[in-house]
């Protein structure tokens, strides 16, 4: 899995709806192990939530997060060996007429740059129109495709480190540094470390 996120970069994720078709230029991923996994949903084990991820490959895992978006991930590995990876950040390359519709149908107190557009994880998965009825969706279907880079991008030009907002044993760098963006691109996001959580009383 830790292998195979980074080759994800530069690959064009599609999806075909009836507002027309939007393909993004994935630039940052986080790979994501399972039971090895502390930072993955399935370190504990399968839940209704996460099952997707233990099934075959070549399938997109969604999820809802913080009460307020969605996340996309590609299940990579083995049907029963549940990995997964998060799609961060992209380049809308196609369709971004469509994006920018759907990314700005709720007011903005600023203006929404076309780097901005599939920026961040939430981000993506917006432009992209995605909710949880998209889970388990087959990347090799009619409405969603990944077309993978004719040439891949170069080592030099990948950069790693720490995943975003992982709290505990699995936020930490040094042991999983399994964040990948492609230098220097203006559409990878901010990294923002885990936010401490208050102890109940």
């Amino acid at each position: 899995m830790v292998e195979f996120a980074p080759t994800v970069l530069g690959a064009v994720l599609v999806r075909e709806s009836v507002d027309g078709a939007v393909g993004i230029r994935l630039t940052e991923v986080e790979a994501y192990t399972g039971a090895a996994d502390p930072g993955s949903h399935s370190f504990r084990g399968m839940t209704a939530r996460n099952a997707t991820m233990f099934g075959p490959p070549g399938h997109l895992y969604c999820y809802f997060t913080y009460g307020m978006h969605h996340a996309l991930n590609i299940v990579c590995d083995a049907a029963g060996v549940a990995t997964g990876c998060l799609l961060r950040a992209g380049e809308v390359v196609v369709g971004a007429d469509v994006a920018r519709r759907r990314r700005e149908a709720k007011p903005r107190a600023s203006h929404l740059t076309d780097t901005a557009l599939a920026r961040g994880p939430g981000n993506l998965a917006r432009a992209l129109a995605a909710t949880r009825a998209d889970d388990g969706a087959d990347l090799l279907g009619p409405e969603w495709s990944l077309w993978l880079p004719d040439r891949p991008v170069a080592a030099e030009g990948i950069a790693t480190g720490s995943r975003v907002g992982v709290s505990g044993p699995g936020g930490h760098g040094d042991t999983y540094p399994w964040r990948f963006w492609i230098r220097g691109d203006p559409t990878v996001s901010a990294y923002r470390p885990a936010a401490p959580r208050a102890r109940r009383g």
